[in-house]
């Protein structure tokens, strides 16, 4: 279980975390962190130094109710900062999270790994296209409707099923147009209620029916602070019990705020599951 990452090749068979950079203002947890270059190179260092495999880059914010960002704002968040990252440190494996494939090609082009759609391609109709032409990972997550609308559309008739029946559609799309390394992302809080969220990591085994590595975004979400009655900030012990279960339910990506205690519980997963 490999993926390519600019000819080198990832194993995920052995989990591995992806550590979050926002340099938005508006994210849920982190927003208006990191907006100068100190604070972003500090970040990554240590994000790096910590064990993140990637660092996934995101400069349009998806949580509920976000504001909208023009595609020029969003480039002018995203690729000085991938470029700022290669200079500092050239290896770094970036991906980037936007749902434009204007935004895809051009963070490629400076030198990102792996492109990271909460869309799957729905809310832009070139960005499958693209990402098979440019020949990199996609990252394709489980939501309806876009950031602003998603709370609107929680209906299910089964949950599970209907998820997996998106994603069989949605890879059939990709591997038409040539993407060879798929990774699919239930999508938690994305047009999920609380409840629904849960049901969904308990079930997310059932999600290997489509064959592809499944990536995990649980990391200091409402799922885990409203049910704990705190805040996000205070969402890192809840966090990593889930992270836990995302582990022995399949996940080979944690997507982590916190990538310390990530890779923490990936190791106790290893020591787990090797005996």
């Amino acid at each position: 279980m490999t993926i390519n990452c600019k000819g080198q090749l990832i194993d995920i068979s052995t989990p591995k975390v992806m550590g979050i950079l926002n340099v938005t203002p508006d994210s849920f947890h982190d927003g208006g962190q990191y907006k100068d270059e100190s604070s972003i190179l500090k970040q990554v260092e240590t994000m790096l130094n910590e064990g993140a495999t990637f660092i996934d880059i995101g400069g349009y914010s998806s949580r509920p109710g976000a504001d909208f960002v023009s595609e020029n704002e969003e480039l002018n968040r995203v690729v000085p900062v991938v470029e700022l990252i290669l200079k500092h440190y050239p290896e770094t494996l970036i991906s980037i999270d936007t749902f434009r494939s204007e935004v895809a090609k051009k963070s490629i082009e400076a030198g990102a790994a792996i492109i990271n759609d909460i869309s799957a391609g729905l809310l832009d109709e070139n960005m499958i296209a693209t990402v098979g032409q440019l020949g990199v990972p996609y990252i394709m997550m489980h939501m309806k409707g876009n950031p602003k609308t998603m709370q609107q559309h929680t209906n299910y008739d089964d949950l599970v099923k209907d998820i997996n029946s998106y994603f069989a559609e949605r890879i059939a799309r990709a591997h038409a147009a040539k993407i060879n390394d798929i990774i699919i992302d239930p999508g938690f809080g994305f047009a999920k209620t609380t409840e629904q969220n849960y049901e969904l990591l308990n079930n997310m085994e059932l999600l290997q029916i489509v064959d592809k590595p499944i990536l995990a975004g649980v990391s200091r979400k409402s799922m885990i602070y409203k049910t704990l009655n705190t805040t996000s900030e205070n969402a890192l012990n809840g966090t990593t019990a889930l992270h836990m279960v995302a582990l022995q339910k399949g996940a080979k990506i944690l997507r982590v705020h916190d990538v310390k205690e990530a890779v923490e519980c990936v190791t106790l997963f290893n020591q787990l599951t090797k005996n």
